[in-house]
Formats: C-alpha cells, sequence, structure tokens
C-alpha cells in the first residue's frame, strides 16, 4: 500500500516518545501490505476497526489511535490523526 502522509504521521508521533517504534513498525507493515478490505487488514491487525469511513488501528497496545483513510482499488492509505486514547474519545469522524 502507498501511505499519503507519512511525514505528518511522524511529526505527530514524536510528540509521543514511547509510540515511535510502533508508528514505525506500523508503517513498514502497511507499505508491505497489499489488503482488499477490513476483513485482509484484521488477519495482521485483529483489533483494527472501521468506523464511519475510516480505519482505527490500536497502536502500542491501546495507548494510541492511528486514523487512516483507505481506498483499496488504488492502494492507497491516507493518514488522517494520530491520538491519545483520551483524545480518541473526543474525535469527531
Amino acid at each position: 500500500m502507498d501511505l499519503v502522509g507519512k511525514p505528518q504521521l511522524r511529526k505527530d508521533a514524536r510528540k509521543h516518545g514511547d509510540a515511535k517504534r510502533s508508528v514505525e513498525a506500523w508503517i513498514s507493515v502497511v507499505e508491505e501490505a497489499e489488503w482488499n478490505n477490513i476483513t485482509e487488514i484484521k488477519r495482521t491487525y485483529s483489533s483494527a476497526d472501521y468506523v464511519k469511513g475510516k480505519t482505527v488501528f490500536n497502536i502500542k497496545g491501546k495507548s494510541y489511535r492511528l486514523i487512516v483513510l483507505i481506498d483499496y482499488s488504488l492502494q492507497l492509505v491516507t493518514y488522517k490523526a494520530f491520538l491519545t486514547h483520551a483524545e480518541y474519545d473526543q474525535y469527531k469522524f
């Protein structure tokens, strides 16, 4: 998959130093993946959820939420937000 917004994701993740390794691992997996639907994503990330048109990944356990928009036909993942659990609870989809 192609990842749009990778520099911004890295910048946002740097605000949370303990998330850097987990985010870099996620980036590596996504860039190698060829997902066609949420079911295929869940084979790798069982806690991933589809919420109001976006896909939400738990990062570093449940410490952070990574929100992306995925176009499966284009194999394109677009970064939207990297949030703490508390910030995610307030996020407007």
